[in-house]
């Protein structure tokens, strides 16, 4: 047994500790197809030394403080969805599984929340509140294989968020082990002016600078009425300015998602018209709310040079939502496929759309290059490109995932854009953050420095 095993098995006992062969093979890597290439070719370089599942928060500190004694680098690790390296640990690392902290703590039928521990699947997590009566709102596609504390750390979206908010819109409150190990909580309070609002210092932090141990998140009473839409458009253009003019004046509908014409394509086939572009809209909440929700959305909608293609694309949609193709399915066929979700404002979205789907096109191999808007608020929306490529040799995979990910995140920041709107930076985009951050990157250095003088947790992730 390593060194730091032994000594984390005399401190909290050897059943926490796991150092065989199968269990670092499973957290070797999260769900970031780069990695997947590199062990599928088998140069996928480092891999844990020891992996813990504590089952407490003090049994987190514990295992920080031993971890900074020993000088070995920590690395959070959820439920492995990631897709941007964020939990692919460095050589001889010390993975902290969380999966074992999974109880939900309160439900608190008054104030509106519920407490839970950091490594409760979300899947899980809904289920529990909605038996209760209540909605998190928070539904993002890996619902059932991400943890409530992986959606904090990584300052996560679900689909949603137009009307129920981003994790940050929902996060109440959590508890944190500093790298320190000293362990700290803020306050479940609905709004304050304490100064800067230390929750925000973990929220999309990756594990950097410290380990969720414990979140608050608001809760929702379930919809009393849900509606569905959607409308076929002749352009991009035209359907990004219907949602505009919707979320402008006021209206807030819990899903405004647009396909551009690809995605339509492949998605919609047998729903919607040939060439076409496609609004989805979900209304959900008070049934006078979402009756005259609905028909202002169709107002503006149609006006916009939309037709209505009635719900059965957004119910064909919610039935098959999270079920995606695994990265096996285009590695076996010597093909690598992902996704780029970033985000700009209103008057540059177009702009940002044709700079990177035009970007993407440019990569050799590349088969597929398309783009749908998942997300969007009163000042601009998100867009959620997808690529796959096919390099003519193989071996070259690599080299060109990586040009088209360059093309793509420079082509977004040359239009303004931020490089992720909801996946995180994780090491795949670390390397743009000082770009991205410009004069405020110095700021996070300092507070990576402040809290983790010895540079141990999580290394490589957030901050190259």
């Amino acid at each position: 047994m390593t060194e730091i095993g032994q000594a984390l098995a005399r401190e909290l006992g050897a059943d926490r500790v796991a150092e065989d062969a199968a269990t670092l093979a499973a957290h070797r890597t999260d769900y970031w197809i780069l990695a997947h290439l590199r062990a599928r070719q088998g140069r996928l370089a480092g891999g844990p030394a020891c992996v813990v599942r504590p089952r407490s928060a003090a049994e987190v500190a514990t295992v920080v403080r031993t971890a900074q004694r020993l000088g070995v680098a920590v690395v959070p690790y959820g439920a492995g969805s990631g897709v941007v390296g964020g939990a692919t640990p460095p050589d001889r690392a010390l993975v902290i599984d969380l999966s074992a902290m999974n109880a939900l703590l309160e439900v608190h039928d008054i104030a509106l929340y519920a407490r839970a521990q950091a490594g409760l699947l979300g899947g899980a997590y809904e289920a529990a509140v909605q038996a209760r009566g209540y909605t998190s709102g928070h539904y993002p596609q890996s619902i059932d294989r991400s943890t409530v504390g992986g959606w904090v750390a990584t300052r996560a979206a679900g689909q949603f968020s137009t009307r129920y908010g981003n994790i940050e819109d929902l996060c109440l409150a959590l508890e944190a082990v500093l790298p320190s190990g000293e362990i700290v909580r803020t306050a479940s309070v609905p709004r304050a002016s304490a100064g800067p609002n230390i929750r925000e210092v973990f929220l999309g932090s990756e594990g950097t600078l410290g380990v969720i141990t414990e979140v608050t998140l608001r809760l929702h009473p379930l919809p009393e009425r849900r509606e569905l839409a959607s409308f076929a458009f002749a352009s991009f253009a035209d359907a990004l300015e219907a949602m505009r003019r919707i979320v402008r004046v006021g209206w807030r509908p819990a899903v405004l998602r647009l396909y551009d014409a690809a995605e339509a394509a492949r998605n919609f086939s047998a729903h919607a018209p040939a060439d076409a572009c496609l609004l989805l809209v979900v209304s959900e909440g008070p049934a006078t709310l979402v009756g005259a929700e609905l028909a202002a959305c169709e107002a503006m909608a149609t006006a916009g040079g939309g037709l209505p293609a009635g719900p059965a694309p957004v119910a064909h949609w919610l039935e098959h939502r999270n079920v995606v193709p695994s990265w096996d399915f285009f590695l076996e066929r010597e093909m690598v496929a992902d996704t780029i979700e970033v985000a700009v404002t209103w008057d540059r979205l177009g702009a940002l759309y044709t700079a990177v789907t035009t970007a993407l096109s440019s990569v050799d191999g590349m088969l597929i290059a398309s783009g749908h808007s998942s997300h969007c608020y009163p000042q601009g929306a998100n867009i959620y490109f997808s690529f796959v490529l096919k390099p003519a040799e193989f071996a070259a995979a690599e080299k060109l995932y990586v040009e088209a990910w360059s093309r793509a995140l420079r082509a977004t920041l040359a239009n303004g854009g931020t490089i992720s709107h909801h996946h995180g930076i994780g090491r795949l985009r670390a390397s743009w953050l000082a770009e991205e951050l410009g004069s405020a990157y110095p700021v996070l250095l300092a507070l990576k420095r402040a809290l983790d003088p010895a540079g141990l947790m999580n290394p490589g992730a957030l901050i190259p």
